[in-house]
C-alpha cells in the first residue's frame, strides 16, 4: 500500500493547474446512458474513481475510451473521455462494484429512464456517515417508478409507457438527489419541478450538459429547477469545469506554507465563500484572467468561525483542509460542520502532529500552535488525507501519510504539483 512522505517547511512558489472536477466528472459520466449517441466529455480528471465508474459502465456494456492530452497541452491537463451507451446489456450494478464508490448508485435513474428497469445495490454506509438514498428513491416514485428493496438492492421499475413528470419537494438539500431528478426527468413524459435542489455548480455543470444533449431545463443552479422531458437525448461535446474543492484545497496550502501561487483555471465564482475566508485569515487572494493567485509572505494566520453550508456557503468539502490550516492560527477558531455527521475523524491524526482540537458534538474548536511536528499519520478519507497534507508541509520534519489511496481518489498528481512549487513530497510504494 502506497505512503507519502513529506519534508516540512518550505513554502510554495509557482503555478498549479487546476483539474476537472471529480464530482462533475462522475455524474457527467453516468449521464451517458440516457442516450444511444456518443457522449465526449474534455477534462475528465485522472483518478482513481473515473477508473472505477469506468469498470461499472462496462458492465452495464457501456464502450468507454480515454485519451490523455493534446499536443501543446499542460502535463497536467485533462483526458478525453468518448462514452458510447449505444447497448445497455444489463439493468443490474452489482454490490461488488457500487460498494467501491457511492456516487454509482447513481446510475438507477439513467437506467430507468431509458430502460424501464433497474437493479442497483445499496451502497452501504461509509467513513463520514450513513448519507442514506432515501431522497434519491423518493424522487424516483414521484416520477412514477416503484421502487423495492431486496436483498440489498434497489430494484425500480418505470410504469408502462415511462416515467412521468412529477413534483419533487426534496426535505433537505441533496447533491445526489438532485443528480438522480434531473437524469431521470430528462426522459419522463411531461413536466417536473425540482424544489429545494442543490445549488452546486457541479449539479449545473451537469444541467449545461443534459442541455447540450437535447435536454429541457431551465432554472439549474437555483433551489427550482423545471424539466420537460424528451423522448430521446443526442450526442454533445461538453467539458468538465474546474475542480472548486481542489483550488481550494492548494489556496490553502499556500496559505498554511506561505509564498505565492498562481491557480491556473481555477473560477472564483465557483468557491467564493471559501477564498472570502482565506481573505480573513490572512491570506492575499486576487483574480486574473488566468486563475486565482494566493500569497502569504510574512503575515500571520488569524483565527475564524466557520459554519459548512450548501452552496454557495462554505463547503463541507474543505473543512478538513480549514481545519488542518487553523491548527497553526494566532488565536482559537470554531468550525461546525452541518452536513455530514462523524466527519471529524481527521482530528486525531492532525492530534498526532501537535495540534490542539477538542471536539464537541458536530462542532470542533481549534487552538492555534506555533509548530507542528512531523509524525506518521493514517488518512481516513478523501478530504481527511489531504489536510494531513497541508498540514505536514507546514510542520518540522519529516511526515508520512498511510491509505494514500484515498488521495488517488480525488486528487490528479498531488505529488508532482505540489513538487512543482517547491515543496518535498514524495511517493513510497509498498
Amino acid at each position: 500500500m502506497d505512503r507519502i512522505r513529506i519534508t516540512g517547511g518550505r513554502p510554495l512558489e509557482g503555478n498549479i493547474q487546476i483539474s476537472g472536477a471529480k464530482n462533475a466528472a462522475l455524474p457527467l459520466m453516468i449521464a451517458s446512458l440516457l442516450t444511444e449517441d456518443m457522449l465526449i466529455l474534455e477534462n475528465v480528471p485522472h483518478l482513481a474513481d473515473v477508473v472505477q465508474l469506468q469498470r461499472i459502465l462496462n458492465n452495464h456494456g457501456v464502450d468507454v475510451m480515454l485519451s490523455g492530452k493534446r499536443a501543446g497541452e499542460s502535463d497536467h491537463a485533462g483526458q478525453t473521455v468518448k462514452i458510447s451507451a449505444a447497448n445497455i446489456v444489463d439493468t443490474i450494478a452489482p454490490y461488488e462494484l457500487v460498494s467501491k464508490m457511492r456516487a454509482s448508485f447513481w446510475v438507477i435513474a439513467p437506467l430507468l429512464a431509458r430502460m424501464g428497469e433497474a437493479k442497483v445495490s445499496l451502497p452501504g454506509g461509509c467513513a463520514i456517515g450513513t448519507r442514506p438514498v432515501d431522497l434519491l428513491l423518493m424522487a424516483l416514485e414521484r416520477l412514477g417508478a416503484k421502487v423495492d428493496i431486496d436483498a440489498g438492492y434497489a430494484v425500480a421499475k418505470a410504469p408502462a409507457g415511462g416515467l412521468r413528470g412529477g413534483d419533487i419537494v426534496f426535505p433537505k438539500v441533496t447533491v445526489g438527489g438532485t443528480h438522480v431528478a434531473i437524469m431521470a426527468a430528462s426522459l419522463a413524459n411531461g413536466t417536473t419541478v425540482i424544489e429545494n435542489a442543490a445549488q452546486e455548480p457541479e449539479v449545473k455543470d451537469v444541467a449545461d450538459c443534459l442541455i447540450k444533449m437535447g435536454a429541457r431545463i431551465s432554472g439549474a443552479g437555483t433551489p427550482r429547477i423545471e424539466i420537460e422531458g424528451v423522448s430521446r437525448l443526442g450526442p454533445a461535446r461538453h467539458s468538465v469545469l474546474p475542480d472548486r474543492i481542489e483550488t481550494g484545497t492548494y489556496a490553502m496550502a499556500v496559505a498554511m506554507t506561505g509564498g505565492d501561487v498562481t491557480l491556473e483555471g481555477a473560477r472564483p465564482e465557483l468557491l467564493q465563500s471559501a477564498l472570502d475566508v482565506l481573505s480573513q485569515v490572512g491570506a492575499d487572494v486576487t483574480v486574473s484572467n488566468t486563475g486565482i493567485r494566493v500569497a502569504r509572505n510574512g503575515g500571520g494566520l488569524g483565527p475564524v468561525d466557520v459554519t459548512t453550508e450548501p452552496f454557495p456557503g462554505f463547503p463541507t468539502d474543505l473543512q478538513a483542509q480549514l481545519m488542518a490550516l487553523m491548527t497553526k492560527a494566532k488565536g482559537t477558531s470554531r468550525i461546525t460542520e452541518t452536513i455530514f455527521e462523524n466527519r471529524f475523524m481527521h482530528v486525531q491524526e492532525l492530534a498526532r502532529l501537535g495540534a490542539r482540537i477538542s471536539l464537541d458534538g458536530q462542532e470542533a474548536t481549534i487552538e492555534g500552535v506555533d509548530r507542528l511536528r512531523g509524525a506518521p499519520v493514517m488518512a481516513t478519507d478523501l478530504r481527511a488525507s489531504v489536510s494531513l497534507v497541508i498540514a505536514a508541509l507546514a510542520a518540522e520534519g519529516e511526515t508520512i501519510v498511510n491509505r494514500v489511496y484515498h488521495l488517488d481518489r480525488g486528487f490528479e498528481r498531488l505529488e508532482e504539483k505540489l513538487n512543482a512549487c517547491g515543496a518535498m513530497v514524495e511517493r513510497i510504494s509498498a
